[in-house]
């Protein structure tokens, strides 16, 4: 059985500014109204015989979305990224989260941003295609704690209507 939740109608949504290091015309910061759309196959099971509870799907990808929601996307594992006050090897997400302000450069432009208004994801890109993957492993994290029954998660990430990336996260054949 498969289940489907739609991000537009669930309110699944957040909106964040992003850059794709070294592509033409990605390669600028600018911002995205995303949305995002789950699905998930499983076996029915429980009380209600459910393949999940919509509300705990929905409860688990908003919380996503509102950590990344009007914050700009670094993606820290980018080889075209560097951070100032750190050698390549010891960048960590929770080291430059801890910083009053982040510096990076990227193709020779230089950034200062306020920590505070960033998120570090652990990703090469912030594309959609990595933030699919991202959404669809953040979601398995967080249903495994309460179902032992799903086949694959899948997250579609839009970056507006009639284009996004979908990862579909398989758990079990």
């Amino acid at each position: 059985m498969k289940i489907i939740v739609n991000g537009i109608n669930a309110n699944l949504r957040f909106s964040s500014a992003h850059l794709i290091p070294g592509h033409d015309s990605c390669g600028y910061i600018h911002g995205h109204s995303y949305f995002v759309d789950i699905e998930i196959e499983g076996e029915r099971k429980g009380d209600f015989n459910f393949v999940v509870d919509f509300k705990d799907v929905k409860q688990y990808v908003r919380a996503i979305c509102n950590h990344l929601d009007h914050k700009l996307l670094i993606p820290i594992y980018n080889d075209l990224i560097s951070f100032k006050e750190f050698d390549d090897s010891e960048v960590s997400i929770e080291k430059l989260e801890n910083m009053k302000s982040v510096a990076f450069k990227v193709n020779g432009k230089g950034y200062t941003i306020p920590s505070e208004d960033c998120v570090f994801l652990p990703l090469k890109y912030s594309s959609a295609e990595e933030l699919s993957q991202f959404f669809a492993e953040k979601l398995v994290e967080s249903l495994e704690e309460k179902y032992d029954n799903l086949d694959s998660v899948s997250a579609c990430v839009n970056e507006g209507i009639g284009q996004g990336a979908l990862f579909k996260k398989i758990i079990r054949e």
